[in-house]
Order: C-alpha cells, then sequence, then structure tokens
C-alpha cells in the first residue's frame, strides 16, 4: 500500500491540470482501496461551502455543482472537526443530509478525512461503500495518509489553476499570498527576469592552462565590480541611507582577499574558471544558508547573485535585455538588490520575488526606494505571470492576477491616498518625537547591513540603537586586524558625533559561523553563540572592543552592546575584559604619543620628557571608558534584573529572538513560522515586566527589532516605558508620525486593554481597532 500510496501522490503532483489531477487521483483511490465510490471536495472560503470536485461512483452531473455548506453534512462535520469520520450507515446519522442530484441513495458507509495544510482546511477526502460497515483501521490510516501527503501538492495545484484562470469582477478576485517585504501598493504588468547563466547546469572540468582560466576569471571580476560602481551609481542619485551599504558586500567579495582568492587557489588546482566559480559560490551559499538567523541567512541570495554575474561575464555572455513597457513589476525567482538597482529608474514599480522574507537585501532596498515589495510567493508558478496585470499590496503581502475593473478602481484610489499620507510623513521627519501630551521617545536606527554606512539625515533618527559589527567578519578569510575595525568603527561613530551609537559586540556561532572559524553543533540555536564564544575567545573580544575605545577617541558616543547574557557571570567576565582593554589601551596611548612628541621634539629641543608625558596623558585623557549595556533577549534574564541592574549602564530588548525563545518557536522554519507573533499575550507580559524592572532599577531601556517598527507596537512600547526604539531607516519617520498623534494616556489605555487579552488573535484584532479609531489605519492597511 506504501507504493501504491506514493504513486498516487507522485501523479497528482506531476498533472498540470487540477481537475485532471484530482479525476486520476479519485479513480486510483477507488480502485486502490476496492471501495464503490471517491470523491473529493475543495473549500470556497469566499462561498463558505465545500464544492464536489471529483467523483468516482457519484453523479458526473453533480460535479462542479454540488456545494455543501461549512456548517452542513457529514462533509461539513468532517471539515468542522477537522479528523476522520467513519460511520457505518451515513444515512442514518443526525447530519447526513440528502442531495438528489449526486445519486448516492445506494451508498451506505462512509469514511471522510480533511486535507489540511498549514492548518486550513483545504479539502474533503471521502470514500463510500454499499455495504453498512465500518471502514478497518487499516482502511482509515490509509486515507489519513493520503490526504496529508496530497495537502501539500493540492495547495500548489490550486494557485497553478488560479493563475490559468481569467475571472471576472462579478466572481470576487482570488489572489496569491506572500510575506510582505515592502509596503505601497503597485498596479502594472508583470515582467519575468530569468537568469541569464545558471551556475547549477556548469559541469566540473579541468584545464591544463591554469594562467588563461585565472586571467578570464580576473577580466570577469573587473566586468563586475564596473557593473556594480555603475548600479551603486545610479542608486547615490535617488537614495542616500544604509541601503547603499549593500553594493559593499558585492565589492568585498570581489576583492582578492575574500572569494576572488578562494577562486584563484580552486584554478591553481587545475579546475576551469566557470568549475572553481560554482565550488566557491556553492560553498558560500550553503554556509549561509545553514544560519539560522534569518538576517543573515538571506546573504545567500546576494552570493547567489554575485555568482550568477560573474559566470555570464566569464562565459563571455552577450547580455540579453528585456523588453520593458514604460512602467512594470518585476518577478524573479530569488531578486536580489542589484537587480532591484539595475531596473529601478526603468519604470519600476514593484518587486515580487518567489523566494526570500522581509530581509533579504531586496527587500531592504525596495522599502529604502519606496517601492512595494512581495517576497516568498509560491515558488511553482513563475513562468505563469510574465505579462500578466496584477496589484501588488506590500502591507498585506497579496498579489491580485487579472484584477477586475472594481478592484483596480479601488486600489488606485487606496494609491492616491498612501502618497497623501507618506508626503503628510515626510514633512514632519525632522520634528521631535513626541506624544501629543509631552511624552517623548527617541527612535534611533539599526545598521550594519555592511562594511559601509550611509545616512540620510532627513528621516530624523537620533543615533544607532543597534550596530551588527559581523558583516565585516563574516566577508573574509581572516578575523579583521584592530586597524581595520578602528577605522570602519570611526566612520559609523562620525555619523552621529551628537547622539549615541551602540555598537554590538561580534554575535556569532553555530548559526552564523565564519569562513574560516567553523562550528559544528547538533543545535546552535541553543549552543555556542554569542558573548559565549566571545568570552571563550577573548583574544577575538579584546581586539574588537579595543578597535571601538580607539574608534570612539574624541568623540565620546560609543555604547557597547553584549549579545546573548544569559547570567550575570557573563557580564562580569565581559565588563573585566572591557576594562583590561580601555586600560591597556590608555597606557599604550600615552607612551605611544610621548615617544613621537619625543621624536619630533628632539630636532628642535622644545619639549622635555615630562612636558610630553603630560601632552601625551592629556591627549590620551580622550579615551574615555563607553557605557556598556547587554541585551535581553534571553529569558532568564527576567529574573535577574536587579543582579544585572547593578553591574550594567543600559538594557536593550532584542524582540526578536526574546520572542522565539519565549514561544520556543524557529520564524524560519515554515512548519511554525505562523506561531511566531511578538503580539502574543505571554511576549507582551515579558516586555512590560522588562520595562517596569528597569525603571524600578534605574536602569534605561530600549527594544531593538520588528515590534519597533510596526505603529501598534511602537505605541505599546511607549507606554510600557521604553526611553527608545530602533528600526530601519524607512520605518523612522513613519513612527515618529504615529507617535506624535496620540496621547501618551491613550497609549496607556491601549496597553491595559492589551494585557488583559488572552490570544495574539485578540490582541491584533483590538490594535487594529484602535489605530484606526486614532485615524491611524493608513499604517497597517492601504490607503488613508
Amino acid at each position: 500500500m506504501l507504493t501504491t500510496l506514493r504513486r498516487i501522490v507522485l501523479e497528482f503532483s506531476q498533472e498540470a491540470e487540477l481537475q485532471n489531477a484530482l479525476e486520476r487521483m479519485v479513480y486510483r483511490v477507488k480502485k486502490a482501496m476496492k471501495t464503490d465510490c471517491c470523491s473529493i471536495y475543495l473549500a470556497d472560503y469566499h462561498q463558505q461551502h465545500f464544492l464536489l470536485m471529483a467523483s468516482d461512483g457519484l453523479a458526473k452531473t453533480s460535479q462542479g455543482q454540488t456545494c455543501i455548506g461549512f456548517s452542513e453534512g457529514l462533509v461539513g462535520l468532517v471539515g468542522q472537526r477537522e479528523e476522520p469520520l467513519n460511520i457505518a450507515n451515513a444515512q442514518l446519522h443526525q447530519d447526513f443530509i440528502h442531495a438528489p442530484e449526486v445519486e448516492e441513495d445506494d451508498f451506505n458507509a462512509f469514511l471522510g478525512t480533511p486535507i489540511i495544510h498549514q492548518r486550513k482546511v483545504l479539502g474533503i477526502l471521502a470514500i463510500q461503500q454499499k455495504e453498512s460497515r465500518h471502514f478497518t483501521e487499516n482502511d482509515e490510516a490509509f486515507l489519513v495518509t493520503l490526504s496529508a501527503q496530497l495537502a501539500s501538492a493540492l495547495a500548489n495545484a490550486e494557485i497553478k489553476s488560479l493563475l490559468s484562470q481569467q475571472e471576472d469582477q462579478n466572481q470576487g478576485v482570488k489572489q496569491l499570498h506572500g510575506i510582505a517585504g515592502a509596503p505601497g501598493i503597485a498596479l502594472g504588468e508583470i515582467i519575468v527576469c530569468q537568469p541569464q547563466a545558471d551556475l547549477a547546469a556548469v559541469s566540473l572540468k579541468k584545464s591544463p592552462d591554469s594562467q588563461k582560466q585565472l586571467l578570464r576569471f580576473e577580466q570577469a571580476v573587473e566586468k563586475t565590480r564596473t557593473e556594480f560602481n555603475v548600479l551603486s551609481s545610479q542608486l547615490s542619485e535617488v537614495i542616500d541611507d544604509d541601503s547603499l551599504a549593500i553594493f559593499d558586500v558585492y565589492k568585498q567579495l570581489l576583492d582578492q582577499a575574500n572569494l576572488g582568492q578562494e577562486v584563484a587557489a580552486k584554478i591553481s588546482l587545475g579546475w576551469r574558471a566557470d568549475s572553481a566559480l560554482k565550488l566557491v559560490i556553492e560553498h558560500y551559499i550553503s554556509q549561509f544558508e545553514a544560519i539560522e538567523d534569518s538576517y543573515f541567512r538571506e546573504r545567500a541570495s546576494d552570493i547567489r547573485d554575485l555568482g550568477t554575474r560573474l559566470l555570464v561575464n566569464i562565459q563571455q555572455q552577450a547580455k540579453e535585455e528585456l523588453i520593458l513597457p514604460e512602467e512594470f513589476i518585476l518577478l524573479a525567482q530569488d531578486v536580489s538588490a542589484a537587480m532591484v538597482a539595475q531596473y529601478q529608474h526603468q519604470g519600476l514599480l514593484g518587486v515580487i520575488s518567489l523566494s526570500g522574507s522581509n530581509n533579504s537585501h531586496a527587500a531592504i532596498l525596495a522599502r529604502s526606494l519606496g517601492l512595494p515589495a512581495i517576497m516568498g510567493v509560491n515558488a511553482t508558478v513563475l513562468s505563469q505571470l510574465h505579462q500578466q496585470q496584477a496589484i501588488i499590496d506590500g502591507y498585506s503581502g497579496e498579489l491580485f492576477i487579472n484584477p477586475g475593473d472594481v478592484l483596480i478602481q479601488e486600489y488606485q484610489y487606496l494609491s492616491s491616498q498612501e502618497k497623501v499620507l507618506t508626503d503628510k510623513v515626510i514633512a514632519v521627519a525632522h520634528l521631535p518625537c513626541i506624544t501629543q501630551d509631552g511624552r517623548a521617545i527617541e527612535v534611533l536606527l539599526n545598521a550594519g547591513l555592511s562594511a559601509g554606512f550611509e545616512h540620510n539625515a532627513q528621516i530624523g533618527a537620533l543615533g544607532i540603537g543597534l550596530y551588527r559589527t559581523e558583516i565585516p567578519f563574516m566577508n573574509r578569510h581572516c578575523f579583521p586586524s584592530e586597524q581595520e575595525q578602528t577605522q570602519l568603527y570611526r566612520k559609523v561613530l562620525e555619523v552621529f558625533p551628537k547622539h549615541g551609537v551602540t555598537m554590538r559586540t561580534l554575535d556569532v556561532g553555530g548559526d552564523k559561523s565564519l569562513p574560516y572559524f567553523p562550528i559544528n553543533e547538533e543545535n546552535p540555536f541553543l549552543g555556542w553563540r554569542g558573548i559565549r564564544i566571545t568570552l571563550d575567545h577573548p583574544e577575538i573580544f579584546l581586539v574588537q572592543v579595543r578597535a571601538m575605545l580607539r574608534a570612539n577617541q574624541g568623540l565620546n558616543n560609543l555604547e557597547i552592546m553584549l549579545p546573548m547574557i544569559s547570567g550575570v557571570e557573563e557580564v562580569d567576565e565581559a565588563i573585566r575584559l572591557i576594562n583590561q582593554a580601555f586600560f591597556e589601551l590608555k597606557t599604550e596611548l600615552t607612551t605611544e604619543i610621548t615617544t613621537e612628541l619625543m621624536s619630533a621634539s628632539n630636532a628642535d629641543g622644545h619639549l622635555s620628557l615630562q612636558q610630553a608625558q603630560n601632552k601625551a596623558k592629556a591627549v590620551s585623557a580622550q579615551l574615555v571608558r563607553p557605557k556598556v549595556g547587554i541585551m535581553l533577549e534571553v529569558p532568564s534574564v527576567i529574573f535577574q534584573m536587579e543582579a544585572l541592574a547593578k553591574r550594567v549602564d543600559f538594557f536593550s530588548v532584542g524582540s526578536n529572538d526574546l520572542t522565539q525563545y519565549l514561544l520556543a518557536v524557529d520564524r524560519n522554519n515554515s512548519q511554525v513560522a505562523n506561531l511566531y507573533d511578538a503580539f502574543h499575550p505571554a511576549v507582551l507580559t515579558a516586555l512590560n515586566s522588562l520595562a517596569q524592572q528597569s525603571a524600578q532599577y534605574l536602569t534605561p531601556i530600549s527594544l531593538c527589532g520588528e515590534l519597533a517598527a510596526q505603529p501598534a507596537g511602537a505605541i505599546l512600547l511607549l507606554a510600557m516605558g521604553y526611553d527608545k526604539i530602533s528600526m530601519n531607516g524607512h520605518n523612522v519617520p513613519r513612527i515618529k508620525w504615529v507617535i506624535r498623534h496620540i496621547t501618551f494616556e491613550q497609549a496607556q489605555m491601549i496597553l491595559d486593554k492589551a494585557l488583559t487579552l488572552t490570544t495574539a488573535k485578540q490582541v491584533h484584532s483590538y490594535l487594529n481597532e484602535q489605530l484606526e479609531s486614532l485615524g491611524l489605519g493608513g499604517f497597517i492597511r492601504a490607503g488613508c
């Protein structure tokens, strides 16, 4: 039976037409189970009923016609209960409904099981028999197993079928769903962009002429670097923020000290240029895809795009230019930041990527450019979408295919309303973030997309709440030197000379490994990472801290933040090392400056040794020990706040990881990602407790996570008492607008009610109602 089951599922998946697949499947199941009838009903949530789609045993004329309400009949009962229903004589059951058109009067035994995909009932699979009997346990087990395996295939098949339909506006337009990558609305024609080269298709071959192959690669690198310089230059005319630093990642990887060196090494071993590139790129991709942190996992997309562009240039292919309409929506299997940059000045209205998340560089760049984006749309539909008319709703992640006139008019109106709101937001971005009754909260930036840093002062951020230091460590073959780190950190600190810049110490580990420092663990999410790894390797930690201290000299706006803290022992040890680095560096600076002054004085004899030492001490006095804080992201810290407050200068909640740990959910796992919700009552209670305790112990507290960038989240954090919140640059003016249009009293009332609710669904519903009543609905949906 196992072989039969696999064959049925395989045949269903391979059939191009949904109706044919359903008809073939019911025939196969009836034959395999030796029953008199097999039928499948699909759920229509718009009409709230199950529609008989295919049957081998019921009247042919009823297929596609007979509807059973979600709360009606045995089929409806199976859907309601979400479990199998095995009845010896169905016609005697209290929920049985007689439907003459299906001609089932001769059938008595009934076994029905729901087809469920991601907690949603897609349909009901049922078998019937003339004999009055209960189906066996083996029959039930077979049907349940088949339904479970069909669920995913059926979900994909329904989407394929949807795209082939040209529904009119009276039928109610259906839509595809993805991840909301960047807010906004776009209406236009979809243009599909296919890769011009495929690394997967490259055969691994060797060449006797390594010098020739190396020359081919070097020429491809230079051509690719030139292309990236052009894209970066075009972008700089449109935006001026951290998003531009994305292209530093590409350019750094091309350097001989990084990816280029690895490819050259493979070529020296005899591999052809394209084969060497394939080996190196696929190794990098596998490393990044294994990372549990979604932000860093998305870098695999950048590596893949870089490899494709290099391969095109190695193969010396002529660039195929897409024939573009005046305005269009870009669709690709994996939209990269470079693709967005390439088309943003050619009439690009929006972006659809069949893979990726809202942490991808493409989504980040789209947000900076004000382009709506939807990520992670079902991956089976690429070829069918070219030149289709569509609407992108970047707020909800909905993609409408071939919309009717009514829907188009509705979204055109919403788009005009959205522009009005955007203009209003930008106009007040420079104003302070303060409520109508005088309560202030600082809105800061999250940064660290790459080694570079750009900032648009017009967005109104008051410093950096989280600067990630991992990227410069990841795009290399060895740990960066103290001098290299100092130069980088200095540039970042100089952007906000009058405001604080919080730099997180190296946060890598088993789920975020470095190419030159591999870590293999069975459970990296709970393993050797963050502060644990840097305390075990103080030589890494001390070099980074020294670089930060050097960079801070004379500016004094640095704040150091320690990640993944789970107890006071880690804080004590980290502070001991920070103090050690500070005093050692202070002594070294005094000696260095004294030596320099004496060397210069020997030429003219103006300074004595004592005078030189005094001047050196005055200069080294500019080296100030910065504030040190910790990230609150491991649940254990909730119960150690008093002890921690005695040791640190500030707290910063990492709401993304805290949510994952509290709910035991990996948000990158599609099977459980829907359980990840920062508005879960347990998470809100924990966040409120942290804020109350920090106030009790007189320790400032901030939050850096996606929750802060959501209007409802910012309101709740304000009411809880958070001093600062940080987010990406695109959301800064939006959140400032929200805060400026409420009172602190209103925020507290909303929080008090939200904390009494018992499910995340209730919380979302209540918060959305409150935002609408406050006139802020335009920040959570299309329109004003």
